[in-house]
């Protein structure tokens, strides 16, 4: 727990442990169905950030039946089951309470081997940092409530939410990376955060190699910023360092992501291997930056 990792880790013997986490979201698309799997790709993605083979999953759906069908509710946790069985995790049941706001999560079980555990605080100074899905979630999801949203936009951050991070997380075993974690409520700069305080590392990040879901910057301009986002400013007042950027492009980096990519650390020596596997599982490795033994995140305007 100090160094803030995506799930919890119990050793059961020598070749096995348990890896488990829960995760619970508010909705944040219009369609039931897509709600409940993007909470299950979601929910899984911690499993995958550790380097585990997710196994088991229970579900939580909080409503007021008089607020949300019937129809409606079986609709997310037939949404979530799709999911699950995609991914070849079995659903052992779940529980429902009465709310008057909508809340739908998974507690999923997983295993790992107890020696290829992949934390968020392994990295080493001069790795690279790779991203592999864009940034923009929380912006649309705060457009569409706010009925801005393009449709273009909608149809681009819902297809990157049922993305899983499954194959990527294949490619991360196989590579041997030393550190990564998956982008979601604190945003690409807090989990980048926590990466380099659990190492006790910097890092350097070029702001305009980010990649951003087209529109978002639109977005920005027009105020659609989430609350989260102004909560993940402040708290990382004094760990980012001042620099020139707009703040219309930083936003993104404070956006709170739901079922985000992950940002993984790799030694340079091993990044052609990892970029090069990831694009044969066709998944995206947009390289952002390096960690480096000074403390704090800086922004940079090139890598060497």
């Amino acid at each position: 727990m100090d160094t803030a990792d995506d799930a919890g880790v119990y050793r059961l013997g020598e070749d096995t442990a348990l890896v488990q986490t829960i995760d619970v979201i508010t909705p944040i698309v219009d369609d039931p169905a897509d709600f409940g799997y993007i909470a299950a790709v979601n929910a899984l993605s911690d499993i995958y950030a550790m380097g585990g083979t997710p196994l088991t999953a229970l579900t939580f759906l909080a409503f007021a039946p008089c607020d949300l069908p019937l129809e409606a509710a079986s609709l997310i946790l037939h949404g979530a089951g799709l999911a699950l069985d995609e991914h070849r995790c079995a659903l052992l049941g779940g529980h429902t309470v009465e709310d008057s706001e909508i809340k739908f999560g998974l507690t999923v079980t997983g295993t790992v081997h107890p020696d290829k555990v992949i934390t968020n605080s392994g990295a080493r100074a001069g790795d690279l940092l790779y991203l592999t899905k864009p940034l923009g979630t929380g912006i649309a999801s705060t457009a569409l409530k706010g009925e801005m949203i393009p449709p273009a936009l909608e149809e681009e951050y819902v297809g990157w939410m049922k993305r899983s991070n499954g194959p990527a997380a294949a490619v991360m075993m196989k590579t041997g990376v030393p550190a990564a974690t998956d982008i979601t409520g604190f945003g690409l700069l807090g989990h980048l955060w926590e990466m380099c305080s659990g190492a006790g590392l910097g890092a350097e990040i070029n702001i305009y190699d980010i990649p951003l879901m087209e529109g978002v910057l639109d977005m920005v301009m027009v105020g659609m910023v989430p609350e989260g986002a102004y909560r993940n400013r402040d708290h990382l007042k004094g760990k980012v360092l001042g620099s020139s950027v707009p703040d219309a492009r930083l936003w993104p980096l404070y956006d709170p992501q739901t079922s985000g990519g992950l940002l993984i650390a790799v030694p340079p020596g091993r990044a052609d291997i990892l970029v090069s596997s990831l694009a044969s599982m066709d998944v995206p490795a947009h390289r952002i930056g390096m960690f480096r033994s000074q403390p704090g995140i800086e922004f940079v305007t090139g890598l060497d």
